[in-house]
């Protein structure tokens, strides 16, 4: 079965301890409705640079990454379909769905 990256983008960053544990808790509540399809939870990241041929920028460029997670599906439509559950979304976020190719 496929391996399929959950790119994320956007959201926020909460605001204070307690916000922090709401937000904790709806990711927990999310993976646990998809159980053994998480192949690696993944984690938040911080700044990121972009690198290209004419050099590095330091602004994460025009879409930065806020995280990212592994899921096991069988197809990209049902790894979709999973994505849709992110908590992510409900803090104005963005997931992007890939295929992890076996090379």
């Amino acid at each position: 079965m496929p391996n399929f990256i959950f790119a994320y983008h956007g959201g926020g960053k909460p605001e204070s301890p307690e916000e922090g544990q709401k937000v904790m808790a709806a990711w927990m509540s999310w993976y646990e409705t998809m159980g053994s399809a998480i192949a690696d939870g993944g984690a938040p990241v911080g700044m990121s640079k972009t690198v290209t041929a004419s050099g590095v920028e330091d602004n994460g460029g025009s879409n930065p990454l806020s995280g990212f997670t592994l899921v096991t599906a069988d197809s990209i439509e049902a790894a979709t379909e999973l994505a849709k559950g992110c908590p992510i979304l409900q803090d104005g976020g963005t997931v992007e769905v890939a295929e992890a190719l076996q090379m």
